[in-house]
């Protein structure tokens, strides 16, 4: 609760109107029937006559138009609060999110945290609403018109009283039955979320290898699991219906029988028994109304769960314990030293080990080596998307965690092996590199990256508008894009993670020759699979199975470095082949 507090803060006013309001329409309601009984006892059976009849009845629509008022005060006032408190509450969630790394992020599935920022808020922002509109109104009738009962006819009103333990009785088994059974009902939202996100996003995979019949039966499966798991905890719901409506007839039954008895004794008149029943509904009614909330909060409680996993998830790679927050990355030097790293760390093997390397300002870098052999890994410590367990890192002689993660990243550009861009026009996909930049320096970087060409043969031109995804270019032409948006920021060092795979040989080494002219200054390391791509860095880094084999230029290489030459070797046997 004390998590929540600062959600509804912000609305504390509409968190204290909404449900004084609601009162007002409770004790409208109460006096209803009090009302209806007077003009029964004393103006019809009494024969006070018409005038006392018609001032009851002005009396009552004037009670039933302050209800109104104040009904629809609740109600707006609940909606209010309810969504504020939601939308404030969704932001904070895919705020922490953002600031997960890479481990954090691999402990959740991409449907299970859309469904949390979607659905689990909705069933808590749906709770607060009916709280807001119920948790006064069902308490406060049931205790006035239990007064009000009491009142006309203290016997009649133990009828009531021995149902209502029963009821309490049969409503705390429902929830305990159905909130399990909520929890296994989100967790299979979850899993036909990622389903259906991964099938959207890979349509053209599935399509290309006419996969649709095991998408269709995929989906099937999960969307069946979800169905099953929904009817296993309605069916329990249900129960609440039925279970309060024979309890209303039993009790008004009850209540008709021993008041019809006392009427004819003369011990009660018919419009106190006309009072009594209508009181008698109501209590039942703000039972049902409880009910209906415990069940609610049930299901609502099970995705306050959900979402406090992902509030309460330490991040594991934060800059709280920066030396120098203030920092930047000026020169681009990077060191490793003694580097170990692996993935889950509980596995014996490393993924990185004993890691030593100098990389200088100013250098190209290439890193090779054959699949699989931790090339992207060594990368991606070095703007701390994943920190070193063991060793150290360092940038301009600065270990990477006493940088501010903001400086740091500022200062590294990295186009990562997969290609991602999104939805809008190719500008602003490019301006993400930086969202201050002219259309000159657009213009100059997608030269550089030899993008500008291909774009402008668009009608568009760097006004096209991408797909999701980049879905409506080529992979060469997504790659080019990619390295362009990178080059905008201007960075220290230049990471290239396999990112011209997809181009050309010729547009390629054009690309390298841009680099070499244009980014001087800029350290740059890339990693690939051609030996070509970085025959000419000024050193090339070896890597098998994790470790560092060979560091030197491609002549050094072929002369002392065995796992070099067989790349070389087999690369070159290809293109004869070829």
């Amino acid at each position: 609760m004390k998590r929540y507090w600062k959600y509804a803060k912000p609305y504390l006013f509409a968190f204290i109107t909404g449900p004084i309001l609601m009162i007002v329409e409770v004790i409208g309601e109460v006096v209803m029937p009090l009302l209806l009984s007077n003009i029964i006892d004393n103006g019809v059976n009494g024969g006070r006559g018409t005038l006392y009849i018609m001032a009851m009845g002005i009396t009552m629509i004037i009670t039933a138009l302050v209800m109104m008022v104040g009904g629809v005060g609740g109600a707006y006032y609940a909606i209010e609060a309810s969504s504020g408190f939601a939308n404030d509450l969704r932001k904070d969630l895919f705020n922490k999110i953002q600031k997960f790394s890479f481990a954090n992020i691999d402990r959740y599935n991409t449907g299970s945290l859309v469904t949390r920022l979607t659905n689990d808020i909705t069933q808590v922002q749906n709770i607060i609403q009916m709280m807001m509109r119920m948790a006064l109104r069902a308490p406060g009738m049931l205790i006035g018109a239990l007064i009000m009962a009491f009142t006309l006819n203290p016997k009649l009103t133990l009828v009531i009283l021995c149902v209502i333990p029963l009821l309490a009785a049969a409503i705390f088994l429902i929830m305990k039955t159905a909130f399990p059974r909520f929890i296994a009902m989100q967790k299979n939202l979850d899993v036909l979320n990622t389903v259906t996100q991964e099938n959207l996003t890979n349509i053209r995979v599935v399509k290309s290898f006419v996969r649709e019949r095991f998408e269709e039966e995929k989906f099937k499966k999960s969307s069946n699991n979800l169905k099953e798991s929904t009817i296993s905890a309605m069916k329990v719901v249900i129960f609440t219906m039925p279970v309060m409506t024979l309890s209303m007839n039993i009790t008004t039954l009850g209540v008709v029988w021993f008041g019809g008895n006392q009427i004819i004794t003369g011990s009660m008149t018919p419009g106190v028994l006309t009072a009594f029943i209508n009181y008698v509904v109501q209590i039942l009614m703000s039972l049902m109304m409880v009910s209906f909330i415990i069940l609610s909060s049930s299901r609502a409680l099970a995705s306050a769960k959900r979402i406090n996993e992902v509030l309460c998830t330490d991040i594991d790679l934060t800059d709280d314990m920066a030396l120098f927050k203030d920092a930047a990355v000026q020169y681009g030097k990077i060191e490793f030293r003694n580097v170990y790293f692996k993935y889950y760390k509980n596995n014996e093997k490393w993924v990185l080990e004993n890691i030593n390397l100098v990389i200088n300002p100013g250098e190209t870098v290439g890193i090779i080596g054959s699949t699989g052999c931790g090339k992207s890994s060594l990368v991606q410590l070095i703007p701390r998307l994943y920190d070193a367990d063991r060793g150290e890192v360092l940038v301009d002689d600065v270990n990477v965690k006493d940088y501010s993660l903001k400086n740091l990243r500022s200062g590294v550009g990295i186009v990562l092996q997969k290609n991602v861009l999104f939805s809008g026009t190719i500008k602003e996909n490019l301006k993400w590199g930086d969202e201050y930049a002219s259309d000159e320096e657009i213009y100059q970087w997608a030269e550089s990256a030899q993008a500008h060409g291909f774009i402008t043969s668009f009608k568009e031109g760097y006004e096209t508008e991408l797909g999701q995804g980049g879905v409506n270019v080529s992979g060469g032409q997504k790659q080019r894009l990619c390295i362009a948006r990178t080059l905008l920021k201007k960075p220290k060092i230049l990471i290239l993670d396999d990112s011209t795979s997809a181009v050309d040989t010729a547009t390629e080494a054009r690309i390298r020759e841009s680099f070499h002219k244009e980014l001087k200054g800029t350290t740059k390391i890339i990693i690939a699979q051609r030996i070509s791509s970085v025959f000419e860095a000024d050193k090339i880094v070896v890597l098998d199975d994790g470790k560092i084999v060979g560091i030197g230029t491609h002549e050094e290489l072929m002369q002392k470095c065995k796992a070099y030459t067989e790349i070389y070797y087999s690369q070159m046997d290809k293109k004869e082949t070829a």
